[in-house]
């Protein structure tokens, strides 16, 4: 039996071992060599119980096709879309297989993730990475998808008053891609490092949400993480204003949605995007200052400390390196 690296989590123990089984490509499916994978929220509420996923975690990577049915695959750099849908159920006709009610999730959801040497997705949810676009800028393709996701359900004038909850990779993302339609931005976090990291066009930044006045915000980003995030952004939103809620929890608390039904605010589940919509991004706004936001590059073996390192308050992206 041929056997890789990989980082293995059995309950909330998750561990590196050098012998687990290679993965082989099924039909329709391609082998990927993993070149850097990231570490998410999504990852850490994972080792905490969310989904009750056990296996390899890890869902944003870059790598290389390695073996598929496909020879014009070979050899490609890619990136992928996490969801491996059905095909033929009304979601996937429409275009939306990341509503299959039959799809695995990448390191989420029944399906082996990345945080290993190789990893297996559907030939359908490959994405040739641009030459131009580096491997670090690649490896965001994941999260700045779940951004631009906004801008798909949000239509937008770009005179809206704007505000994101967070200042963690994903609310910087969030603000960057909304900052490409909207002029009038705030960020407010709880990291002044985080929050110099995320500077970039005219977005602001704010230490505390309780230093802006209640609402006035046309649209609410909750990317915070945390269980008290809605309860700040109903009290931002203005009466009839839109909340688009990002975090995902796995120990979500009781909240209070009386303002929501007196506001008459719109409240949004957000989750994965379009990974064309980010490369398109990538391509096209060439100022993104994605490499930014990498905190650290730690080898496969240290999976570990760079999940204690991604869940230390302080790191904006960790990032995991299956060839060191």
């Amino acid at each position: 039996m041929t056997t890789m690296q990989a980082a293995v989590l059995d309950g909330q123990s998750l561990r590196f071992v050098r012998d687990h089984a290679k993965p082989n490509p099924r039909p329709g499916w391609a082998l990927i060599r993993v070149g850097l994978a990231g570490i998410c929220k999504t990852d850490l509420e994972i080792t905490k119980g969310y989904k009750g996923f056990r296996g390899i975690p890890g869902h944003e990577f870059v790598g290389r096709v390695e073996s598929c049915a496909d020879p014009d695959w070979i050899g490609r750099r890619v990136v992928g879309e996490i969801n491996a849908a059905c095909g033929h159920c009304h979601w996937c006709d429409r275009g939306l297989g990341r509503h299959c009610p039959e799809r695995t999730t990448l390191g989420i959801n029944r399906l082996d993730g990345c945080m290993a040497e190789y990893c297996l997705l559907p030939i359908a949810n490959l994405l040739e990475v641009p030459a131009a676009l580096s491997d670090e800028q690649a490896v965001l393709t994941e999260p700045l998808a779940a951004a631009c996701e906004i801008l798909e359900q949000v239509p937008l004038s770009g005179a809206e008053r704007v505000m994101v909850l967070g200042d963690g990779r994903l609310g910087i993302l969030c603000a960057w891609a909304l900052a490409t339609r909207c002029r009038d931005l705030t960020l407010i976090g709880h990291h002044p490092a985080k929050l110099a990291t995320a500077a970039w066009r005219d977005i602001r930044t704010c230490l505390s949400s309780s230093e802006l006045p209640t609402g006035t915000a046309d649209l609410v980003v909750e990317a915070s993480g945390s269980p008290g995030g809605l309860a700040d952004a109903m009290r931002l939103c203005r009466a009839r204003g839109t909340i688009v809620l990002k975090s995902t929890l796995a120990r979500p608390g009781e909240i209070d949605l009386t303002p929501l039904v007196i506001n008459e605010q719109t409240l949004i589940g957000s989750r994965c995007g379009r990974f064309a919509d980010a490369l398109t991004m990538m391509r096209t706004v060439e100022d993104l200052p994605l490499e930014r936001l990498i905190s650290d590059r730690l080898p496969l073996s240290r999976v570990a400390e760079a999940f204690a390192r991604a869940g230390d308050g302080t790191a904006i992206k960790v990032l995991l390196d299956p060839s060191r």
